[in-house]
């Protein structure tokens, strides 16, 4: 059976139930990449329901316009009323509203079944559900202005393409568009009151333009006069919408704490990670124990935080529960203790004790003088790095460390090693017989074994700075001043 438009309604209603089973999944599959991993809490599902219209959105305006292309083809006669003309856009807007509840309940369910913390936000929900009304409504009028073929796909990406500009564009612009201000921070939360100003601009828009197209389409000063009103609506919000502050205050928030090893509070929203945060931070904490570092208590607090905290308290920061993120913010935490040392040797040296305090491989450094120190520290017991850290920590926060804190062997390991010089050989004494060396006039005599003076020690230092040997240097010298082999004596 078709209506006097020329559509099937049982095409229609097939249209609607495959329209309401993609958008679900589209909406949950975007709402779960939006949660913050691990975030156990209300608004964390209200901000990822609102992020999935990214996609939602433009699927719905799509099917909007295919809709509207298939009305404007099928029309016959002008609608009588605004009622009558605004009645499919509404049924549109309705089956795209019940999707959307659907990814909402699908979440819910998840979310019931743990504790989380904070509450439902309604005016989240009606945020959301009146910026897929404005996205339906700008389908619908693309789709009734052009009947294409080749509209719906316009509208779908023109509408993604404005959205995520507006999304993205300035700091009051961003406030304008069917989305949750990024990046969602747990301890500042979300704003009823922003998302009740939101509601009432996107309403205000979605209702001015279908009125506005109703009375183009019926020629009815009342659905006119009826967007007049509805433009009204949609400027208050936004002036409400730019008026308001872009930072929120941060919210009270009532930690979640674990004693055991050491004091560690977070948001309650994540106080699944606390055992995993304990285990990463107990090491550190007994490596700074007795220096101005030492902590006894640790605080998660939002990165735009700067107030101080109690003593003997330190901050961390911890976005979110995925893998790896203990470390991460321990990291984090100790690469706070010490400020960069730009370009200079005294990073490597800062580098060697951020790694012991990790607990990671101690860096071997570039130059030769941080290769040493990395022996040097790595020789020490745990016992004496401690003790080592409590004598330096000041030079080590302040990047002022130096070779004579790690042995002072710098300036020797650093000089490239210089092979021995090569001996330069000496003339070998030929050997002789002794009767060959035999002289029936000598009279000079060699010196008896075991006796020493000073004069032959002379003699034989000198005779080794000029290349010879120990006879050569000591063997006594004729009228002539050539040298004369000694007979060797009955003693050698």
């Amino acid at each position: 059976m078709r209506d006097h438009r020329g559509v099937s309604r049982e095409e229609l209603q097939q249209s609607a139930l495959v329209a309401v089973a993609v958008l679900l999944v589209l909406g949950v599959v975007a709402a779960w990449s939006v949660l913050i991993p691990g975030v156990s809490a209300w608004e964390n599902v209200i901000a990822a329901v609102i992020g999935s219209l990214r996609l939602t959105g433009p699927v719905a305006a799509a099917f909007a316009a295919w809709v509207a292309v298939r009305r404007r083809r099928g029309a016959r006669r002008r609608p009588r009323s605004a009622w009558q003309a605004m009645r499919a856009p509404l049924a549109v807007a309705v089956v795209v509203a019940a999707s959307f509840t659907a990814t909402v309940l699908v979440m819910a369910v998840r979310t019931v079944l743990t504790e989380q913390a904070g509450g439902l936000l309604p005016s989240g929900l009606m945020m959301g559900i009146a910026g897929l009304t404005l996205y339906v409504t700008l389908g619908w009028v693309i789709g009734w202005l052009l009947p294409w073929t080749i509209t719906p796909v316009f509208a779908g990406l023109g509408c993604y393409g404005l959205f995520t500009w507006l999304a993205r564009g300035q700091t009051w612009t961003d406030r304008l568009a069917p989305a949750t201000r990024e990046p969602y921070d747990v301890f500042r939360g979300l704003s009823a009151t922003a998302f009740t100003d939101q509601s009432l601009w996107l309403l205000g828009v979605s209702t001015a333009l279908l009125l506005g197209w109703a009375a183009l389409v019926t020629r009815q000063a009342l659905a006119l006069a009826g967007a007049l009103l509805a433009v009204l609506a949609a400027g208050t919000g936004m002036a409400r919408l730019i008026s308001e502050p872009a930072s929120i205050s941060a919210q009270r928030v009532v930690y979640s704490c674990q004693e055991w090893p050491i004091t560690v509070c977070v948001h309650p929203g994540m106080r699944t990670g606390l055992p995993e945060l304990g285990s990463a931070f107990v090491k550190i904490a007994s490596r700074l124990a007795g220096t101005p570092g030492e902590f006894s208590r640790l605080e998660q607090r939002p990165r735009s935080d700067d107030a101080t905290i109690s003593s003997g308290a330190m901050p961390i920061h911890v976005d979110d529960l995925s893998t790896g993120f203990a470390d991460a913010a321990a990291d984090e935490f100790v690469e706070r203790l010490a400020r960069q040392c730009d370009g200079s040797p005294a990073a490597g040296y800062r580098d060697i004790v951020i790694a012991w305090l990790r607990g990671k491989p101690l860096p071997g450094g570039p130059l030769p003088e941080h290769q040493y120190a990395a022996a040097w520290f790595s020789g020490l017991t745990e016992t004496q790095r401690r003790e080592w850290l409590r004598l330096n920590y000041a030079d080590f926060a302040a990047c002022r460390l130096r070779s004579e804190h790690f042995g002072g062997q710098a300036v020797q390991a650093a000089q490239p090693f210089q092979p021995a010089q090569p001996v330069q050989p000496t003339q070998p004494v030929q050997s002789v017989q002794a009767s060959e060396l035999a002289s029936p006039g000598q009279t000079n005599r060699v010196r008896r074994a075991g006796h020493s003076g000073r004069a032959s020690g002379h003699r034989h230092r000198i005779g080794r700075a000029n290349g010879l040997s120990h006879r050569e240097g000591s063997a006594p010298r004729d009228a002539d001043g050539d040298r004369r082999l000694a007979r060797p004596s009955r003693h050698d």
